[in-house]
Protein backbone atom coordinates (compact mmCIF):
# COMPACT_ATOMS: atom_id res chain seq x y z
CA UNK A 1 0.00 0.00 0.00
CA UNK A 2 1.58 3.16 -0.81
CA UNK A 3 1.51 6.43 1.73
CA UNK A 4 -1.13 7.85 -0.48
CA UNK A 5 -3.39 4.74 -0.64
CA UNK A 6 -3.03 4.49 3.37
CA UNK A 7 -3.59 8.27 3.65
CA UNK A 8 -6.91 7.94 2.09
CA UNK A 9 -7.64 4.83 4.12
CA UNK A 10 -7.26 6.73 7.05
CA UNK A 11 -9.19 9.74 6.18
CA UNK A 12 -12.45 6.97 5.74
CA UNK A 13 -11.49 5.09 9.08
CA UNK A 14 -11.82 8.62 10.31
CA UNK A 15 -15.11 9.52 9.29
CA UNK A 16 -16.55 6.05 10.65
CA UNK A 17 -15.08 5.98 13.59
CA UNK A 18 -15.51 9.52 14.46
CA UNK A 19 -19.32 8.94 13.91
CA UNK A 20 -19.04 5.90 16.12
CA UNK A 21 -17.57 7.84 19.04
CA UNK A 22 -18.92 11.16 18.77
CA UNK A 23 -19.09 12.12 22.19
CA UNK A 24 -16.69 15.40 22.90
CA UNK A 25 -13.39 14.07 24.14
CA UNK A 26 -12.56 15.00 27.99
CA UNK A 27 -10.29 18.17 28.37
CA UNK A 28 -6.79 17.14 27.93
CA UNK A 29 -4.30 17.52 31.31
CA UNK A 30 -1.37 20.49 30.16
CA UNK A 31 -2.87 20.17 26.46
CA UNK A 32 -1.33 17.09 25.65
CA UNK A 33 -2.61 13.33 25.29
CA UNK A 34 -1.26 11.15 27.56
CA UNK A 35 -0.70 7.39 26.04
CA UNK A 36 0.20 4.57 27.99
CA UNK A 37 1.79 1.35 25.65
CA UNK A 38 2.11 -1.90 26.54
CA UNK A 39 5.16 -2.37 24.25
CA UNK A 40 8.04 -0.30 23.91
CA UNK A 41 7.29 -0.05 19.79
CA UNK A 42 4.37 1.42 20.22
CA UNK A 43 5.32 4.08 22.35
CA UNK A 44 7.93 5.54 19.40
CA UNK A 45 5.32 4.92 17.05
CA UNK A 46 2.92 6.95 19.02
CA UNK A 47 5.69 9.93 19.51
CA UNK A 48 6.27 9.34 15.67
CA UNK A 49 2.86 10.93 14.87
CA UNK A 50 2.33 12.62 18.20
CA UNK A 51 5.46 15.17 18.20
CA UNK A 52 5.14 17.29 20.98
CA UNK A 53 1.65 16.90 21.19
CA UNK A 54 1.99 13.37 23.44
CA UNK A 55 3.06 12.14 26.69
CA UNK A 56 4.04 8.71 26.51
CA UNK A 57 4.78 5.86 28.57
CA UNK A 58 5.73 2.25 27.86
CA UNK A 59 4.81 -0.28 30.11
CA UNK A 60 7.17 -3.44 28.94
CA UNK A 61 11.03 -2.68 29.06
CA UNK A 62 12.91 -2.97 25.62
CA UNK A 63 14.72 -6.24 26.77
CA UNK A 64 11.71 -8.00 28.19
CA UNK A 65 9.83 -11.01 27.24
CA UNK A 66 6.49 -9.44 26.09
CA UNK A 67 4.26 -12.15 27.08
CA UNK A 68 5.34 -12.14 30.83
CA UNK A 69 5.19 -8.37 32.74
CA UNK A 70 4.47 -8.47 35.95
CA UNK A 71 1.17 -5.90 36.72
CA UNK A 72 2.32 -3.65 39.12
CA UNK A 73 0.44 -1.35 40.71
CA UNK A 74 2.55 1.97 39.40
CA UNK A 75 1.65 0.69 35.84
CA UNK A 76 -2.17 0.64 37.03
CA UNK A 77 -1.66 4.43 38.38
CA UNK A 78 -0.56 5.15 34.86
CA UNK A 79 -3.04 3.47 33.13
CA UNK A 80 -5.42 5.28 35.68
CA UNK A 81 -4.27 8.73 34.10
CA UNK A 82 -4.02 7.87 30.35
CA UNK A 83 -6.10 9.13 28.07
CA UNK A 84 -4.76 6.62 25.32
CA UNK A 85 -3.77 2.75 25.69
CA UNK A 86 -2.12 1.23 22.65
CA UNK A 87 -1.46 -2.56 23.20
CA UNK A 88 -0.38 -5.34 20.50
CA UNK A 89 -3.61 -7.17 21.09
CA UNK A 90 -4.02 -10.76 19.73
CA UNK A 91 -3.37 -12.46 23.25
CA UNK A 92 0.12 -11.15 22.90
CA UNK A 93 -0.46 -9.35 26.49
CA UNK A 94 -2.93 -11.62 27.71
CA UNK A 95 -1.76 -12.44 30.78
CA UNK A 96 -1.05 -8.97 32.23
CA UNK A 97 -2.83 -5.83 30.22
CA UNK A 98 -6.12 -6.50 31.36
CA UNK A 99 -4.84 -6.64 34.54
CA UNK A 100 -4.00 -3.44 34.06
CA UNK A 101 -6.66 -2.13 32.14
CA UNK A 102 -9.26 -2.99 34.78
CA UNK A 103 -7.44 -2.25 38.20
CA UNK A 104 -6.97 1.51 36.38
CA UNK A 105 -10.96 2.02 36.55
CA UNK A 106 -10.42 4.74 33.84
CA UNK A 107 -13.64 3.95 31.72
CA UNK A 108 -11.97 6.13 28.97
CA UNK A 109 -9.31 3.76 27.82
CA UNK A 110 -11.34 0.13 28.13
CA UNK A 111 -11.79 -1.72 25.10
CA UNK A 112 -14.44 -0.41 22.84
CA UNK A 113 -13.81 3.64 24.11
CA UNK A 114 -12.39 6.39 22.50
CA UNK A 115 -9.03 6.26 24.21
CA UNK A 116 -8.34 1.86 23.50
CA UNK A 117 -6.72 1.04 20.56
CA UNK A 118 -5.37 -2.39 19.46
CA UNK A 119 -3.01 -1.75 17.09
CA UNK A 120 -3.34 -5.41 15.29
CA UNK A 121 -6.44 -4.21 14.24
CA UNK A 122 -5.87 -3.56 10.80
CA UNK A 123 -2.99 -5.46 10.17
CA UNK A 124 -2.93 -8.94 8.24
CA UNK A 125 -2.45 -11.62 10.29
CA UNK A 126 -0.21 -14.75 9.69
CA UNK A 127 -0.12 -17.62 11.46
CA UNK A 128 -3.90 -17.86 12.62
CA UNK A 129 -4.34 -21.29 13.76
CA UNK A 130 -7.29 -24.03 12.52
CA UNK A 131 -8.65 -26.44 14.59
CA UNK A 132 -9.32 -26.61 17.95
CA UNK A 133 -6.91 -24.78 20.55
CA UNK A 134 -6.28 -26.13 23.58
CA UNK A 135 -3.26 -26.69 25.68
CA UNK A 136 -1.86 -29.38 23.80
CA UNK A 137 -0.74 -26.80 20.99
CA UNK A 138 1.59 -24.56 23.34
CA UNK A 139 1.44 -20.56 23.96
CA UNK A 140 -1.17 -20.72 20.51
CA UNK A 141 -2.56 -17.54 20.37
CA UNK A 142 -6.00 -17.83 18.84
CA UNK A 143 -6.22 -14.34 16.68
CA UNK A 144 -2.53 -15.66 14.55
CA UNK A 145 0.69 -14.70 15.57
CA UNK A 146 1.29 -11.10 17.23
CA UNK A 147 4.39 -10.18 16.69
CA UNK A 148 3.55 -7.90 13.57
CA UNK A 149 5.25 -4.71 14.03
CA UNK A 150 8.50 -6.54 13.07
CA UNK A 151 7.43 -6.23 9.30
CA UNK A 152 7.83 -2.39 8.51
CA UNK A 153 5.24 -2.12 5.75
CA UNK A 154 2.99 -2.88 8.94
CA UNK A 155 3.71 0.63 10.25
CA UNK A 156 0.92 2.23 7.98
CA UNK A 157 -2.56 0.47 9.30
CA UNK A 158 -0.71 1.00 13.19
CA UNK A 159 0.02 4.34 12.50
CA UNK A 160 -3.50 4.65 10.73
CA UNK A 161 -5.08 3.66 13.62
CA UNK A 162 -3.48 5.68 16.65
CA UNK A 163 -3.32 8.72 14.28
CA UNK A 164 -7.15 8.00 14.41
CA UNK A 165 -7.86 7.55 18.23
CA UNK A 166 -5.04 10.77 19.12
CA UNK A 167 -7.85 12.69 16.54
CA UNK A 168 -10.54 11.45 18.45
CA UNK A 169 -9.41 12.77 21.51
CA UNK A 170 -7.74 15.86 20.31
CA UNK A 171 -9.49 17.30 16.92
CA UNK A 172 -7.66 20.71 17.03
CA UNK A 173 -4.50 19.00 16.25
CA UNK A 174 -5.83 16.83 13.65
CA UNK A 175 -4.15 18.16 10.60
CA UNK A 176 -0.68 18.12 13.03
CA UNK A 177 -1.27 14.25 13.67
CA UNK A 178 -1.81 13.30 9.80
CA UNK A 179 1.38 15.19 8.56
CA UNK A 180 3.48 13.79 11.01
CA UNK A 181 1.93 10.24 9.77
CA UNK A 182 2.33 11.30 6.18
CA UNK A 183 6.21 11.96 6.64
CA UNK A 184 7.10 8.80 8.83
CA UNK A 185 5.21 6.72 6.27
CA UNK A 186 7.65 8.38 3.63
CA UNK A 187 10.58 7.76 5.51
CA UNK A 188 9.00 4.36 5.84
CA UNK A 189 9.43 3.99 2.03
CA UNK A 190 12.74 5.47 1.53
CA UNK A 191 14.19 3.33 4.16
CA UNK A 192 12.49 0.45 3.18
CA UNK A 193 14.75 0.64 -0.35
CA UNK A 194 17.55 0.29 1.75
CA UNK A 195 16.76 -2.37 3.78
CA UNK A 196 15.34 -4.66 1.01
CA UNK A 197 18.67 -4.42 -1.19
CA UNK A 198 20.45 -5.02 2.18
CA UNK A 199 18.71 -8.29 2.59
CA UNK A 200 18.73 -9.21 -0.97
CA UNK A 201 21.73 -11.56 -0.55
CA UNK A 202 19.33 -13.40 2.13
CA UNK A 203 16.27 -14.24 0.40
CA UNK A 204 15.41 -18.18 0.04
CA UNK A 205 18.06 -18.00 2.89
CA UNK A 206 16.86 -21.24 5.42
CA UNK A 207 17.16 -20.12 8.64
CA UNK A 208 15.72 -20.71 12.18
CA UNK A 209 14.50 -18.96 15.16
CA UNK A 210 13.99 -19.39 19.19
CA UNK A 211 10.29 -18.32 19.37
CA UNK A 212 7.68 -17.65 16.28
CA UNK A 213 8.63 -14.15 16.06
CA UNK A 214 10.07 -13.47 12.94
CA UNK A 215 7.52 -14.75 10.66
CA UNK A 216 6.36 -11.17 9.48
CA UNK A 217 9.70 -10.41 9.13
CA UNK A 218 11.14 -12.90 7.07
CA UNK A 219 7.89 -12.96 4.71
CA UNK A 220 9.17 -9.30 4.00
CA UNK A 221 12.65 -9.81 3.55
CA UNK A 222 12.22 -12.72 2.00
CA UNK A 223 13.82 -15.76 4.50
CA UNK A 224 12.94 -19.42 5.10
CA UNK A 225 12.18 -19.89 8.23
CA UNK A 226 12.05 -23.35 8.39
CA UNK A 227 11.72 -24.35 12.37
CA UNK A 228 12.40 -23.23 15.78
CA UNK A 229 13.65 -23.80 18.97
CA UNK A 230 10.89 -24.16 21.15
CA UNK A 231 9.08 -27.32 19.47
CA UNK A 232 5.49 -25.31 20.65
CA UNK A 233 5.16 -21.74 21.31
CA UNK A 234 5.69 -21.07 24.80
CA UNK A 235 7.23 -24.77 25.42
CA UNK A 236 10.94 -25.39 26.29
CA UNK A 237 12.98 -27.18 24.01
CA UNK A 238 14.21 -30.67 25.06
CA UNK A 239 16.77 -32.58 23.71
CA UNK A 240 14.76 -34.99 21.35
CA UNK A 241 13.45 -31.81 19.75
CA UNK A 242 16.96 -30.13 19.51
CA UNK A 243 18.14 -33.40 17.97
CA UNK A 244 15.47 -33.27 15.25
CA UNK A 245 16.11 -29.61 14.70
CA UNK A 246 19.63 -30.14 14.36
CA UNK A 247 19.05 -32.29 11.55
CA UNK A 248 16.66 -30.59 9.75
CA UNK A 249 19.20 -27.08 9.93
CA UNK A 250 21.93 -29.63 8.85
CA UNK A 251 19.80 -31.22 5.80
CA UNK A 252 18.82 -27.77 4.59
CA UNK A 253 22.27 -26.18 5.38
CA UNK A 254 20.77 -23.41 7.85
CA UNK A 255 22.70 -20.93 9.27
CA UNK A 256 21.48 -18.69 11.02
CA UNK A 257 19.63 -18.66 14.41
CA UNK A 258 17.71 -15.62 15.44
CA UNK A 259 17.35 -14.82 19.12
CA UNK A 260 15.54 -12.14 21.17
CA UNK A 261 17.80 -10.76 24.14
CA UNK A 262 15.44 -12.49 27.01
CA UNK A 263 15.79 -16.11 26.05
CA UNK A 264 18.27 -18.07 27.43
CA UNK A 265 21.42 -18.92 24.95
CA UNK A 266 22.39 -22.54 26.48
CA UNK A 267 20.39 -24.61 23.41
CA UNK A 268 20.91 -22.22 20.85
CA UNK A 269 24.76 -22.29 21.38
CA UNK A 270 24.68 -26.07 21.69
CA UNK A 271 22.67 -25.81 18.25
CA UNK A 272 25.29 -24.07 16.86
CA UNK A 273 28.42 -25.98 18.12
CA UNK A 274 26.27 -28.96 16.39
CA UNK A 275 25.33 -27.33 13.02
CA UNK A 276 28.43 -24.76 12.83
CA UNK A 277 24.99 -21.70 12.37
CA UNK A 278 25.57 -18.38 13.71
CA UNK A 279 23.68 -17.30 16.52
CA UNK A 280 22.27 -13.56 16.43
CA UNK A 281 21.01 -11.89 18.80
CA UNK A 282 18.09 -9.43 17.53
CA UNK A 283 16.00 -6.97 19.30
CA UNK A 284 12.47 -6.86 18.58
CA UNK A 285 11.49 -3.90 20.50
CA UNK A 286 13.45 -0.34 19.85
CA UNK A 287 15.36 0.73 23.10
CA UNK A 288 17.29 -2.43 23.43
CA UNK A 289 20.33 -0.80 21.62
CA UNK A 290 18.20 1.88 19.15
CA UNK A 291 16.46 4.86 19.64
CA UNK A 292 13.71 4.86 17.12
CA UNK A 293 11.43 2.27 15.39
CA UNK A 294 13.84 2.64 12.35
CA UNK A 295 17.11 2.19 14.54
CA UNK A 296 15.55 -1.18 15.75
CA UNK A 297 15.04 -2.32 11.80
CA UNK A 298 18.40 -1.25 11.40
CA UNK A 299 20.29 -2.87 13.84
CA UNK A 300 18.18 -6.13 12.70
CA UNK A 301 19.60 -5.79 9.03
CA UNK A 302 22.77 -4.80 10.65
CA UNK A 303 23.09 -7.78 12.58
CA UNK A 304 21.54 -10.42 10.13
CA UNK A 305 23.87 -9.08 6.94
CA UNK A 306 26.68 -9.27 9.20
CA UNK A 307 26.41 -12.84 10.59
CA UNK A 308 25.53 -14.30 6.57
CA UNK A 309 28.66 -12.71 6.07
CA UNK A 310 30.91 -14.13 8.84
CA UNK A 311 32.88 -17.37 7.49
CA UNK A 312 30.32 -19.47 10.17
CA UNK A 313 27.52 -18.35 8.55
CA UNK A 314 28.57 -18.14 5.10
CA UNK A 315 27.12 -20.50 2.77
CA UNK A 316 29.06 -23.14 1.59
Amino acid sequence: MTSKQSFQTLMTLAALLMGAHGAAPRALAQGEVRVVTTLPVFAELVKEIGGDRVNVEAIASPIQDPHFVEAKPSFILDAGKADLWVEAGMSLEIGWAPLVLQGSRNGDIQPGAPGYVDASLHVQKLGVPAGRIDRSRGDVHPEGNPHYWLDPLNTVPITADITLALTRLDPGNAGYYTDRRRAFLAEIDRRMEGWEARMAPLRGRPVVSYHESWEYFARRFGLDLIAQLEPKPGIPPSPSHLARLIGQMKQADARLILVEPYYEKKNPQLVSRETGAEVVELPNQPGAGSDSYFGMIDQIVDRLTTAARSGKAAAR
